[in-house]
């Protein structure tokens, strides 16, 4: 005879598979969630480290910016400086120069024949009156003032005779082109 079981033990299996299987996906689903959650705090975490590194970043930067702008502003002053100091050491060399000029120059009269009455300087003009002897000396006197070093060129601008306390001399009047540098 044929035995037939009424029971439902396949059935009990498959919900036994099927709870199984429910809390395997459950379980994953938890486990899902939890490195999920680790992963957002790790995350989180970098992004708070990140966050800090720039502003302590930016703050290194605004000091060294503000020591470049101090660094720029020291090179600025040294530049001045030192453009002051050759100012004042060109002007040291050539403090003495229109001395040296003036001596040399009075070297150059013939103190017994000729007297100089006015020296004017404008630019690079340069300007002599005096008085001599006679036209002869007034001549020599002009040719010697060409040969000096800082005139470039002596040009009579006048030239008359006149009596001072009863003899008779030359008023004259130069003017001489300076070279340049002097």
């Amino acid at each position: 005879m044929i035995k037939i079981n009424l029971l439902p033990y396949h059935d009990k299996a498959k919900k036994e598979n099927i709870s199984r299987q429910i809390s395997i996906v459950a379980g994953s689903f938890v486990v899902f969630i939890l490195l999920l959650i680790y992963a957002q705090i790790q995350l989180t975490s970098k992004v708070s480290n990140l966050a800090s590194q720039v502003k302590e970043r930016e703050s290194t930067l605004a000091d060294l910016n503000k020591k470049i702008s101090d660094l720029e502003k020291y090179k600025a002053d040294k530049n001045q400086y030192e453009k002051k100091l050759e100012v004042i050491e060109r002007l040291e060399v050539n403090r003495l120069a229109p001395v040296k000029t003036l001596d040399d120059l009075a070297a150059l009269v013939p103190s017994k024949n000729i007297w100089i009455t006015k020296i004017s300087q404008q630019g690079s003009n340069f300007r002599i009156e005096g008085v001599g002897r006679d036209n002869i000396v007034v001549a020599d006197f002009m040719k010697i003032i060409e040969t000096f070093e800082p005139i470039k060129s002596v040009d009579l601008i006048s030239s008359k005779k006149t009596e001072i306390s009863g003899i008779t001399l030359q008023i004259f009047n130069f003017s001489c082109v300076l070279k340049k540098g002097f």
